[in-house]
């Protein structure tokens, strides 16, 4: 485990996350346009679905395949329930839905992160883990508001009403996964022809923009937990502890559950690592976008630094070596 650690701490990508920490706290001036960040976040998901797709299109499409992406539904779908109960009574149940949301979804970047790692390491991946990735965005969030209107207290919070119609449709056509799922699609009819068209711009770019895009996710998370400390919302400060713990306890859960369902259907140790890595992620993309629009109850201030300033960090600086540590162990 030490030695698969120290390679990931030495990774370029992961240095420049760290820089971007330093940069806040040093005050720096630092900072990546938010239209250059966008950019970046665009071509990583390009990037990995085209890639993804085309490593499905040499692969065979069998039932194993099939039970890793029930098995990744069956996740995205699992973890709100827990997280929801674990948390209503302690954050109100608006925040345990939206919490509950954010840690059933997943992040693209957390996963993009993974399979660089993995390259790095000479260790193959399945393509149909992108589709897995893609797969295990919505369920988590549909998931979060049916439990949110079985069970919030009609005494204490306000159902609002909302437009089923709307939901669906943010939780299955937003930006990401539109990109990343047609990027797949493409890839895996172009196949390896594809691959070699645009191979200068996939295979040559992807680690330079990695480590630029991990930077200005190392600013963006340093500066959510310093506005957490210098200036948040009263309610957030005083239930900080529980936000962090609940940001690792829930994460490590999700994975142990995730392990056991690799190591029970046999998967490989690139696609068991990408798996494990998926259901320990949060999202701070897709559930605050469909948050906003049918749970605006929920406080922002509480889920999104949750996952984007504490389980994100924890991921790929702890995470994803010990997964993979525990992986090689196991496996």
């Amino acid at each position: 485990m030490g030695g698969t650690f120290l390679a990931n701490l030495s990774s370029p990508p992961l240095l420049f996350f760290f820089l971007g920490v330093i940069a806040v706290v040093g005050r720096s001036d630092l900072e990546i346009p938010p239209q250059i960040a966008k950019f970046l976040s665009m071509y990583l998901l390009f990037a990995i679905g085209f890639k993804g797709g085309v490593a499905l299109a040499e692969s065979t499409f069998d039932t194993g395949i099939v039970l890793t992406l029930v098995a990744a539904v069956f996740l995205s779908a699992l973890v709100p329930v827990y997280a929801y109960f674990f948390l209503r009574k302690s954050m109100g149940d608006a925040n345990a839905a939206a919490i509950a949301a954010t840690y059933g979804s997943v992040s693209a970047v957390t996963f993009v992160t993974a399979t660089g790692y993995l390259d790095m390491q000479g260790v193959e991946w399945g393509g149909h883990m992108v589709a897995a990735m893609a797969l295990m965005e919505s369920p988590a969030i549909i998931v979060g508001i049916l439990l949110y209107h079985r069970y919030a207290s009609q005494g204490s919070e306000v159902r609002r009403e909302f437009s089923w119609g709307r939901l669906v449709h943010e939780s299955f056509l937003n930006g990401s996964i539109v990109l990343i799922l047609g990027s797949m699609i493409i890839g895996w009819i172009t196949g390896p022809a594809g691959m070699e068209q645009l191979s200068s711009l996939i295979k040559d770019l992807f680690l330079g923009v990695l480590c630029l895009f991990l930077l200005d996710m190392g600013i963006v998370a340093t500066r959510r937990l310093r506005e957490i400390y210098s200036g948040g919302q009263e309610q957030v400060k005083q239930q900080l502890s529980l936000m962090v713990f609940a940001s690792i306890a829930i994460p490590l859960l999700s994975a142990a559950l995730a392990l056991g369902l690799a190591l029970a259907l046999g998967l490989a140790e690139g696609d068991a690592l990408l798996l494990i890595v998926l259901a320990a992620s949060g999202s701070y993309i897709a559930v605050p976008a469909a948050m906003r629009l049918v749970l605006a109850e929920a406080n922002p201030g509480m889920y999104l630094p949750m996952s984007l300033a504490m389980t994100f960090p924890l991921n790929i600086l702890l995470g994803i070596p010990t997964y993979h540590a525990l992986v090689r162990w196991l496996l």
